[in-house]
């Protein structure tokens, strides 16, 4: 009889959307990022595919049969746009030292900081193997894994991938019966800013907290002016398309979260997050009026409020924000693997991890102790 592993069949396709998406959904585990409907709305908008940079490259790994036992979100890469795990400066390093760092393999959900599964089924191995084997073969300088969940990183490093530590900024619920007994837990000047801040970005404005169904039209249109506000200020231009937006209202409803802020009957902001089995994600932010702590009100407060009614054990509101901290979210480390081909250029980059582990690790440490809950002796 034949070993198991010689039957297995790996592959590098030209996009997910080509994929069966039940048979992807299997592996997926239910989060929302990682879903067959997410990443092929990416595809079929055009948000990634010719002209974005992002080269759709699924990597999969079938059996005899052709049925997907693994199978990982990949891109080729022309730049490092959209990763929130800056590598500017090991490219520019790279280059100048005369090799050329683009294009790359990039294992990721683009324009999408949320750590979660990018290994998906039980063949992790098997899916590195052929991330290395793409990389050398096509003689790119690199493959790299960002926001990887714990368990993949595992993976990653029992191969001896580089692990890249960062810092997030996570909400969490520890059984709080609603927003006021979460308020409860804060120390006593944390509790009265926080109101404060809900009092004035609440004044004169009504809200709206949308599923479903119940986002239909207008409602993308207006968050598409949100986002375009956002993405012009940040990035220069929109990562993502119109027609986005459309698809994962069609397809992934049930999973979005619209929380819209109106005045006299029109919206003026919105944020828009992704319903997970655990875990609510804020992705999508913006406004065409700026009214004081509105931001707050929408992406913190009411995402926090929200969990709290639906029994979610987190929420998390993207990347980077120190000033979450303030807000009752507290630091969590985030990851990412790195497979760099060329063996001198590898070693400088490992010195490079290993002394910002070092930094992040004393940083997070201190943002813990720096968290605004009380004591059980405090007020």
């Amino acid at each position: 009889m034949a070993d198991r592993e010689t039957e297995l069949i790996a592959r590098v396709g030209p996009g997910v959307a080509g994929i069966d998406g039940n048979a992807w959904d299997r592996l997926a585990g239910g989060d929302p990022f990682v879903s067959h409907a997410f990443l092929a709305a990416l595809e079929q908008s055009g948000s990634v595919g010719s002209g974005t940079g992002w080269t759709p490259a699924p990597i999969t790994i079938e059996d005899e049969t052709g049925a997907l036992l693994g199978a990982a979100p990949a891109y080729l890469k022309s730049h490092s746009q959209g990763e929130y795990v800056f590598d500017h400066g090991w490219a520019d390093a790279f280059e100048r030292a005369g090799g050329r760092y683009y294009p790359k393999l990039q294992v990721a959900v683009p324009f999408t900081p949320v750590p979660g599964p990018r290994l998906l089924g039980a063949w992790p191995q098997q899916l590195l193997a052929t991330a290395e084997a793409v990389t050398v073969q096509n003689a790119l300088s690199s493959a790299h894994i960002t926001f990887v969940d714990e368990a993949g990183a595992a993976e990653c490093l029992a191969r001896g991938w580089l692990i890249r530590h960062g810092i997030q900024y996570h909400w969490l619920n520890r059984g709080y019966r609603d927003f006021e007994d979460f308020l409860g837990q804060l120390t006593s000047r944390k509790r009265k800013a926080i109101r404060k801040e809900r009092a004035a970005a609440r004044e004169r404005l009504e809200f709206a907290a949308l599923t479903g169904g119940a986002i239909g039209a207008a409602e993308w249109d207006a968050m598409w002016a949100f986002y375009q506000d956002t993405g012009s200020r940040k990035w220069g231009r929109p990562y993502l398309t119109r027609a986005f937006f459309d698809r994962i209202g069609e397809t992934m409803g049930d999973r979005l979260l619209l929380l819209l802020a109106y005045r006299d009957g029109r919206p003026i902001a919105g944020a828009l997050n992704l319903v997970g089995p655990e875990t609510l994600y804020g992705r999508y932010w913006g406004t065409i009026d700026e009214v004081p702590f509105l931001h707050f009100e929408l992406c913190y407060y009411q995402a926090i409020e929200w969990a709290i009614d639906h029994r979610l054990a987190a929420v998390q509101a993207g990347a980077q924000g120190e000033h979450k901290l303030a807000r009752g979210y507290e630091p969590v480390i985030s990851r990412s693997a790195h497979f760099i081909a060329d063996p001198g250029f590898r070693q400088a980059v490992a010195a490079f991890v290993e002394e910002e582990r070092r930094a992040i690790a004393a940083e997070a440490q201190w943002e813990r102790d720096a968290v605004p809950y009380r004591s059980s002796s405090s007020p």
